[in-house]
């Protein structure tokens, strides 16, 4: 068993990061990059040599390659020399300005230096004359630039990616020198009553700490980055924008963390256990707030956060789906070509049949006339209503698909020379179907259990769309039509990592539910 599950786990992990590979070679190699900038107003703004120095700043974000501007490499070279003073100095000024000069730049001692530096580096080099009319006078977003530009190898871009996927808070994780007090321990919350792990140095304040949302205790050790977007969400991290709550604002009575023991309260929404470290200096009202320099903070918000929305709706879809799928399909079986076994397979053929969207309007038209339950989610009075239509919406096809898969299991069991023995032996049809064919049915289904639980985390893209659900299933369809890299790597990380635990899940619970079946490589029956 430990054995199977190391080699299993192994495997798995070697094919996540192959599909990961490929999906970033598909997307940062074999699409035209250009794509990101269809939707981009500010690269629609700019024009000439400005567009193409967006350009390279938004390839340079987006991951597709590095690139070292040489105005930049100027400025560092006489700051070093200089200080602060470096951009009045006369030298300076005539090496920056020497790449207006498409005829001579490349004399220039500093541009050597430059192109010597990073060429070592395995950096190619890309020049933008300067575009001028013709009165010599430059166009506007004319002038001229000098780049070192390295493109990111697939194999450097997914070893990236790997190494910042998992970070740890430390007291050395705030860079910054004036900070000389730095700690983890215990201390009383003031904000729950209750005790929590705090940081100094740390990137955020609370690193464990309890609260009143599910699921109770939370923490800011160890983070989980998925990426960013950088399109669809503005440069937000993807793991916050899926488990961040989507609700309103929810203000209630609270003091600033440097007001505490005193009776200065205010109505404010903060989220007091989400301070991070500022780096930049404070303002004096922030001084007066605050009695250190975790003063940035996000705020709380009610409802529940995407992949909870999804997780919520789907798993109890799946619950409905299984309680009634598998005893009606053993009805099925038991009433073979009877009217119950006819009005199942109507169902079955029509649920399999009718394209999702059309039953998931028909049913919306019928659970808003009749039972005036909200259509969209934005617009139920009572949220917890919202979530009715799309549950059931989402339910049904499952159930149709247990119906049909147990229906066919039991038939076949029904064949078996064991159930001819059982009845030779007297047993009742009942003590057959309950005892011997309904569980040797359900092997075969075992193994997708853990796989319809998990996969609840994913979403339901056409459900969600139909009712405006604020789920993940949207996440990957959307990032698409936006061409937000960042997601669609994040999904089919998620993803994948979902369909590797779910298979894995389930062989472990196919193995405790049939004995005949191990998973070890002696005895058993073998798998």
């Amino acid at each position: 068993m430990k054995k199977y599950m190391f080699k299993r786990i192994l495997f798995s992990i070697f094919s996540l990061l192959v599909v990961v590979m490929l999906v970033m070679t598909l997307i940062y190699s074999l699409i035209d990059r250009s794509v990101i900038f269809q939707t981009d107003d500010t690269w629609n703004k700019k024009s000439n040599n400005d567009r193409s120095i967006y350009e390279y700043i938004m390839y340079e974000k987006y991951g597709y390659l590095n690139y070292k501007d040489y105005t930049a490499f100027v400025k560092d070279k006489y700051y070093a020399i200089y200080g602060d003073e470096y951009y009045t100095q006369p030298d300076f000024i005539a090496d920056k300005a020497i790449i207006q000069n498409a005829a001579e730049f490349q004399s220039n001692a500093t541009v050597q230096e430059f192109i010597s530096t990073y060429s070592a580096k395995g950096f190619s080099f890309k020049y933008f004359p300067p575009q001028t009319f013709k009165s010599g006078k430059v166009k506007p977003g004319g002038t001229g630039y000098f780049l070192a530009v390295e493109e990111k190898m697939a194999a450097l871009r997914l070893l990236d990616y790997i190494k910042t996927f998992f970070t740890i808070e430390t007291k050395n994780s705030v860079q910054d020198e004036a900070l000389t007090d730095r700690y983890i321990r215990f201390e009383k919350d003031p904000y729950s009553g209750l005790f929590a792990i705090v940081g100094s140095g740390t990137q955020h304040k609370y690193l464990l700490y309890f609260d009143g949302r599910f699921p109770f205790i939370h923490q800011n050790f160890i983070h989980i980055n998925l990426g960013t977007s950088y399109t669809t969400y503005r440069g937000q991290e993807i793991t916050g924008v899926i488990t961040n709550p989507t609700g309103d604002l929810v203000t209630s009575k609270q003091q600033y963390p440097a007001l505490i023991g005193t009776d200065q309260y205010v109505e404010t929404a903060i989220d007091f256990h989400t301070l991070s470290y500022n780096s930049a200096d404070l303002s004096e009202v922030e001084k007066q707030q605050f009695p250190d320099k975790y003063t940035v903070y996000q705020y709380k918000r009610g409802g529940l956060s995407m992949i909870e929305n999804s997780f919520v709706i789907g798993l109890i879809a799946t619950a409905i789906a299984y309680f009634f799928g598998l005893p009606l399909g053993v009805l099925m079986a038991r009433r073979k070509d009877k009217l119950a076994d006819k009005i199942g397979n109507a169902y079955i053929i029509f649920i399999m049949a009718v394209p999702s969207l059309a039953y998931i309007f028909m049913f919306a038209a019928v659970g808003t006339k009749l039972f005036h339950l909200p259509y969209k989610f934005a617009n139920a009075e009572v949220k917890l209503l919202a979530y009715i239509l799309p549950t059931i919406s989402l339910a049904l096809p499952h159930i149709g698909s247990l119906m049909k898969w147990m229906r066919r299991y039991m038939i076949d069991q029904m064949n078996s020379d064991y159930v001819k023995f059982a009845r030779a032996e007297g047993l009742s049809e009942k003590e057959i179907f309950s005892i011997h064919i309904s569980k040797n049915a359900m092997i075969y289904l075992v193994h997708g259990i853990p796989a319809s639980i998990l996969t609840c985390l994913t979403g339901a893209i056409i459900t969600e769309r139909a009712y405006s659900v604020p789920g993940v299933g949207n996440l990957l369809t959307t990032a698409i039509n936006s061409k937000d890299n960042g997601v669609i790597v994040a999904c089919t990380v998620f993803y994948t990592t979902l369909s590797i635990i779910s298979q894995i899940l389930g062989d472990v619970l196919l193995a405790s539910y049939d004995p005949r079946i191990s998973l070890s490589e002696e005895g058993g029956g073998g798998r």
